[in-house]
């Protein structure tokens, strides 16, 4: 059975957690919520990334006879809890935004309401399939963003985290801008375009330079890209090319170049100028060569004169970053039949997190651009939505004396960007294509001033909680405290 739909895709504590609650008759309504803490990158915004795969594995996350088997060897289970286990299936609701989505930290990106088991059962999946593909889109949407939204290759099969990992990084790249990925098992697995050009084996298998760039133009004279650092790039590299260039150029066809290797800004703009001098102005050149969005935006800035990038090991395995800072918590669970509202606790205060089933609204002005993000009470009783023509109180997550004032106008928008994605064991609505969702994450940039998308030092986007959140938060804080002077 595929991991990612096996219910043993889970940590173990999950299990013996169900195992404690199953025997304690703890059924009853729980809500979880995904958020994550920090931006990655030290960027201004992440892209949420991982949905579908998530509702696709939902459906089939269900426990094997063989996977019973195992879990009878550990010696940890009863034999009734695994019986239990052998009809699980999530039935349980899971609201979320919609993948492509520009997200920002602390507001929940996706919310459980399900039993106490079924939530705490799929907590390792969540994390596991929506942190990396977030991680990796975020990261090709800063690359995109920082070569001026030119033309990205996605090179990273080679050096990604094993099989799954390559595969996901593709389909993340794409949703993060990619134009297309090396890995043609993606690109038939995800209907992406496949891209590629030689390797400096193929020139190192001629008996010259020459004669390999000849016999690759003879086999895609439409598709041709000549590698051309493998002996010198200037001394005879470009030189090699615009001799089979000029062969191409007869048949009526164009040609590129890329480069490997070398000081990309020197060797691209002497590339670009020899093949002008040469008759050959549409000629592009593709860089590659560890690549990320550092120094795509420096040579950008320095206007070096490159049409496409090959970028691999740095964007799909999310470079300096190692993971996403995505978590998992418990925002409300019933008592008595009634949902109450619980928070944690910590000593940290970045981890103390807020209570309540909440609601996130993107507030935009009147031309469309975001202003800030707002976390609001979604009770179905009496839900805390923001109201046109009525001054609205931002206040800082972390229930603090920060806040600003904005009243929202009739031109301003406030939507909310939690959606009910799946339900009874189904997806509610079909999922968007891959191109639907790469466009959603590019139309979402759109709406953001530059400032929070800037490579280095990004403005800080605000996200905020209602005063009637925040209220909440203070009193379940000072209800904690007075609990701990009595101990």
């Amino acid at each position: 059975m595929d991991a990612g739909f096996s219910a043993l895709f889970t940590d173990l504590y999950s299990l013996t957690m169900a195992q404690g609650y199953w025997k304690n008759n703890m059924h009853s309504r729980a809500v979880f919520e995904y958020f994550f803490r920090h931006q990655s990158s030290g960027g201004g915004f992440s892209v949420f990334a991982g949905l579908e795969t998530l509702l696709r594995s939902l459906q089939g996350f269900s426990f094997s006879k063989d996977d019973i088997e195992y879990l009878s060897s550990l010696g940890l289970f009863e034999k009734p809890f695994l019986d239990y286990l052998r009809d699980f299936r999530f039935n349980g609701s899971l609201w979320a935004m919609d993948e492509g989505t520009i997200i920002f930290p602390q507001e929940p990106v996706i919310r459980i309401d399900s039993s106490l088991i079924e939530a705490q059962m799929i907590e390792g999946l969540i994390l596991n399939i929506i942190n990396f593909q977030s991680l990796i889109a975020t990261k090709t949407a800063r690359v995109v963003l920082a070569s001026n939204s030119g033309s990205v290759m996605e090179f990273g099969l080679r050096r990604a985290q094993g099989p799954d990992g390559a595969l996901s990084a593709s389909r993340a790249a794409f949703i993060g801008g990619a134009m297309g990925t090396s890995n043609v098992l993606a690109g038939k697995s995800f209907n992406i375009p496949v891209l590629g050009t030689m390797a400096h084996s193929w020139v190192l298998s001629f008996s010259g330079e020459e004669e390999a760039f000849r016999a690759y133009a003879a086999l895609y004279p439409d598709k041709t890209i000549f590698l051309i650092d493998t002996y010198d790039t200037l001394k005879c590299g470009i030189h090699n090319a615009i001799k089979v260039g000029k062969e191409l150029a007869q048949k009526g066809k164009n040609f590129g170049v890329r480069l490997d290797s070398g000081d990309m800004h020197y060797l691209s703009a002497e590339v670009r100028r020899i093949l002008d001098e040469a008759g050959f102005p549409n000629a592009t050149i593709t860089v590659s060569n560890d690549l990320d969005e550092y120094i795509v935006d420096t040579l950008t800035k320095a206007a070096a004169p490159i049409n496409t990038w090959g970028v691999g090991t740095r964007m799909v395995t999310g470079g300096n970053d190692a993971a996403f800072s995505g978590v998992y918590k418990l925002a409300a669970k019933e008592e008595n039949g009634k949902l109450i509202p619980t928070m944690k606790f910590s000593d940290n205060p970045e981890k103390t997190t807020n209570p309540g089933v909440k609601q996130v609204w993107r507030i935009k002005d009147d031309k469309g651009f975001a202003i800030a993000d707002i976390m609001a009470l979604d009770e179905s009783e009496s839900p805390d939505i923001p109201e046109k023509g009525k001054p609205l109180a931002f206040w800082h997550p972390q229930a603090d004396y920060r806040h600003f004032y904005h009243d929202i106008s009739t031109e301003d928008s406030a939507e909310p960007l939690l959606k009910k994605q799946y339900g009874d064991g189904e997806i509610i609505s079909p999922c968007p294509s891959l191109p639907e969702i790469q466009q959603k994450v590019k139309d979402g940039l759109e709406d953001f001033d530059q400032s929070y998308k800037r490579i280095l030092n990004p403005h800080i986007y605000k996200v905020s909680v209602t005063e009637r959140l925040r209220t909440l938060k203070l009193d379940l804080i000072k209800s904690f405290d007075y609990t701990l002077r009595k101990i």
